[in-house]
């Protein structure tokens, strides 16, 4: 490890960045500086836009673009003390999209084909309770408070702490999943008993399963906690209350969800009912009841 890569390193932990975005950041650093073949100490903004181009004609998702920039801002800003050349490191312009949500008879299709049992396990907390995978799949024995039904989140994104409530029937569920492993720390422990389950796993399951249920939206395991939001958004629960489940840092964060809300999309879709669409089938309007047409300038 180089001195370099080290600081990098022991900067981020000193600001209490989690070890999944250490991992993704020095991944990103590593990627550039081997894309010029030297330390980012010689590199500067010009090399950073070059790298931009190069993300761009490779065909990189807008997510990595910027998790690419937020790494070398930090590295340049911090670790080398550069601050001079943050202005020159833009962040790329995400195009917003509408969250995937899936209606129940779609959710119970998915679920009833994921298959092993602990990946279907894992989904179904996601649906239950609104949790990211990496939050699901960090889920401890300890996390669960059976008297008062709610599932503590020890590591949520940006390494905040929330309460979740759960329904009675998840904690029955959690409860018989449990008794079949009896892990002393996980609720749901990886191939090393050590471990929590890995994330690709619970991805590549998921995947899996929308085939077999055949199903036409792009689900992934983050569709089912954009369904449970939109879920309890139909069900009266106000934004404050889902922003504070969510562990969302903004409101406006939680507002999209109103974009997606299906009652009232449908309650829109039986006033436009009520426009006079079908007069128009009668047929044109005579020639005599139109408006003159004025006669096109003359030429001078």
């Amino acid at each position: 490890m180089t001195p370099l890569r080290q600081r990098f390193i022991e900067d981020l932990q000193l600001r209490n960045r989690s070890p999944r975005t250490i991992a993704c950041y020095v991944r990103h650093v590593a990627n550039f500086a081997k894309h010029f073949g030297c330390s980012p100490e010689q590199l500067g903004p010009e090399q950073v836009r070059l790298y931009q181009l190069h993300l761009l004609e490779h065909k990189a998702s807008w997510s990595a673009f910027n998790q690419c920039i937020c790494a070398l801002r930090f590295l340049y800003g911090i670790s080398l003390n550069r601050p001079e050349f943050l202005e020159r490191l833009p962040y790329g312009k995400r195009p917003k999209r509408l969250p995937v949500v899936l209606d129940r008879q779609e959710v119970l299709d998915l679920l009833r084909c994921v298959t092993p049992l602990q990946h279907r396990m894992v989904l179904t907390t996601m649906y239950a309770t609104g949790l990211r995978v990496s939050e699901a799949v960090a889920l401890q024995t300890g996390h669960i408070d059976s008297r008062s039904k709610m599932l503590l989140v020890a590591c949520g994104k940006g390494q905040k702490q929330r309460w979740v409530p759960m329904s009675p029937t998840l904690l029955e569920q959690l409860r018989a999943w449990w008794s079949q492993h009896r892990n002393p720390r996980w609720l749901f422990p990886g191939t090393s008993s050590d471990q929590p389950m890995d994330i690709s796993c619970v991805q590549r399951g998921c995947q899996k399963a929308v085939q077999r249920a055949g199903l036409t939206k792009a689900a992934r395991p983050h569709s089912l906690r954009h369904t449970f939001a939109t879920e309890l958004l139909e069900a009266g629960v106000n934004l404050l209350t889902i922003q504070q489940i969510l562990g969302h840092t903004s409101v406006r964060t939680t507002i999209l969800y109103t974009h997606v809300r299906r009652d009232h999309l449908q309650q829109v879709s039986q006033v436009l009912d009520l426009l006079p669409l079908d007069d128009l089938r009668t047929g044109l309007v005579p020639p005599s009841r139109r408006r003159p047409q004025l006669p096109p300038p003359s030429a001078k």
